[in-house]
């Protein structure tokens, strides 16, 4: 792809805009690890909601969606259309006590939440789990799809692309801590959808395509992989079941609350519990969450959703995009990269400006992965077990240095790995099981250390197991089944070490339901030994009933919005005014 002049200067004020104000917060991060890791905990909603849409709107998403929906349609996306339920049950149930348990990192909660050795060891290996081994598989699959992207415009080899997204993420994220993350990120959200939304306008302008109603008629009579619909946004239930399976009955009825994914875990978790603990009150924290779900769902996909439909039709087979590309390294092809394939149609001026927006999602994305993770390696690892007495300038210093080292690390795994699609699959198969224990661990006092150990090793080990019995050719079964099997075996585990374990001290819980102040049955026993009757209880506390009205009226408002945006789309106004959420 060229870039004329008009493209250059766009780009580079797309990038200059966007990190230019992180400058100013240098100062401000080096203070403490507190602003550094968490704004000082003075964030409001908009600002959080803001930054967490951002971050999860990050290169490798667009090529993720066109994957999907070049293979399963539109109806594949129910895969992350499903976590409306995770993403809502989070604003309702646990916004709130995320925001009273006053940690500053997300990891800190165990040891509030357990007590002794147990508590203290979980801590520090879910911070090198997480911000090591999990953080850097994360960054790669962005990473991976920026060297995608770069490649199919720009000819760039790997290295080449790294070594650009790493200089300019690595030293904003080191020198400007959360603050400046935060600023990026808001301004990158309206660079990103500006420019998403043009690809979507010029590829519909494609003659292949014939605009909205022309793809809608030419997909309408198209078939994809086994059948599917492409346009469809429910799977065929009768024609077609593995697929129905696969993409919408285990996404609905066991992923979103089993499986650990970033950005959409199970009671919050990550940088969305980054945000939360940085929100300057309970409110914005509520807020901020019920933000980011409306944004997230609602606004963002259906621009990257067009893009792959109308690539069905210009690139129908990966061969057309070897063809088109014939510089293309061979091992970057996929259907994944039919989005960057597709904004070649982009003219003179809105190519600078995808230029810019490109950027901004890799960085919006690396900046709070590289920020996140070296608040686990240095605030709970580091300060916690090897440095516990240095002063706050140390402690930001260290955050400093683990940041390259984070990006470095992360780089290298890019290397390992061969689509979006592939690596969102390794995520979840991980993470497979653990999503129940933290979901409850709030609403129940037996819960302890010792089930959120033994729930990380058995889903880990199960999921190797399966990795070592597929390459062996020994056993294979399809996602679906291997994801029931992991969460089978890791619920019995964690549930088990719930009653045969050491059980965390009556102290600490007692003074974690005080601080925290959990409603629902599950605390009972230490709600009586804390001295606290029910009526009292129910006058601090949240309401459950009210909570779980709000989960469900809210789920069914984002799913009813999404899905009327994508008839209006269509041309369908008879369907999109029945599924508007005021109707």
């Amino acid at each position: 792809m060229k870039l004329y002049a008009l493209d250059w200067v766009i780009a580079i004020l797309a990038v200059v805009v966007c990190f230019f104000p992180a400058l100013f917060f240098a100062k401000r991060s080096s203070k403490n690890t507190s602003e550094f890791f968490a704004s000082g905990r003075s964030v409001p909603w908009w600002l959080a909601g803001l930054s967490m849409v951002a971050t999860t709107f990050s290169s490798d998403t667009p090529n993720l969606v066109t994957d999907i929906v070049r293979q399963k349609g539109v109806s594949g996306n129910w895969v992350c259309w499903a976590f409306v339920l995770t993403g809502i049950m989070t604003v309702f149930f646990y916004a709130r006590l995320w925001r009273r348990s006053g940690v500053l990192t997300d990891l800190e909660f165990y040891e509030i939440r357990y007590s002794g050795k147990a508590a203290g060891a979980v801590r520090g290996f879910r911070a090198i789990y997480l911000g090591l081994l999990f953080n850097c598989l994360i960054m790669a699959t962005v990473n991976l799809a920026a060297c995608k992207i770069a490649g199919i415009l720009f000819g760039m080899e790997r290295w080449q692309t790294l070594l650009f997204v790493g200089l300019l993420n690595v030293a904003f994220a080191a020198h400007s801590g959360l603050w400046g993350v935060l600023v990026i990120d808001m301004i990158q959200f309206f660079i990103k959808m500006t420019a998403v939304t043009a690809a979507a306008y010029f590829a519909l302008k494609h003659p292949a395509v014939g605009g909205l109603h022309g793809m809608v008629e030419k997909l309408s009579a198209m078939k994809g992989p086994g059948g599917v619909n492409y346009l469809n946004v429910l799977p065929d239930f009768t024609n077609n079941w593995d697929m129905a399976l696969a993409v919408f009955i285990m996404p609905i009825a066991v992923q979103w609350w089993a499986v650990w994914y970033p950005g959409a875990e199970p009671g919050g978790g990550s940088y969305i519990a980054q945000r939360m603990l940085a929100s300057k009150s309970e409110k914005d924290s509520l807020g901020a969450v019920l933000f980011f779900n409306l944004a997230h769902y609602v606004l963002r996909p259906w621009p990257w959703i067009l893009v792959a439909l109308c690539s069905i039709l210009v690139y129908p087979q990966l061969s057309d995009i070897q063809t088109a590309f014939p510089n293309l390294d061979p091992k970057l092809l996929g259907h994944d990269i039919a989005y960057p394939a597709m904004l070649r149609f982009m003219p003179m001026g809105f190519v600078g400006l995808m230029v810019g927006g490109l950027v901004a999602a890799n960085s919006s994305t690396i900046l709070t992965h590289l920020n996140w993770g070296a608040s686990y390696l240095v605030h709970d690892f580091y300060r916690r077990f090897i440095n516990k007495t240095a002063e706050e300038r140390h402690y930001v210093f260290a955050g400093r240095v683990m940041t390259v080292v984070l990006f470095i690390l992360s780089s290298a795994v890019v290397y390992l790995l061969d689509s979006a699609k592939s690596a969102f699959d390794i995520i979840l198969q991980v993470g497979a099981g653990t999503g129940l224990l933290y979901l409850v661990r709030w609403f129940w006092w037996r819960v302890n250390a010792w089930c959120e150990v033994s729930a990380m090793l058995s889903s880990f080990l199960v999921s190797v197991i399966f990795l070592v019995l597929e390459k062996e050719q020994i056993f294979n079964t399809g996602s679906p089944q291997k994801l029931v099997i992991t969460i089978a075996i890791t619920t019995v585990c964690w549930v088990l070490a719930a009653y045969l374990a050491p059980q965390t001290d009556r102290k600490t819980l007692i003074d974690f339901y005080t601080k925290v102040r959990p409603a629902g049955p599950g605390w009972t026993v230490i709600r009586k030994e804390a001295g606290i009757s029910e009526a009292e209880a129910a006058k601090t506390g949240d309401s459950m009933p009210m909570a779980l009205l709000g989960w469900v009226s809210g789920s069914i408002v984002i799913w009813s919005a999404l899905f009327t945006v994508g008839n209006i789309l269509y041309g369908r106004w008879g369907n999109a005014l029945g599924l508007a959420p005021s109707s």
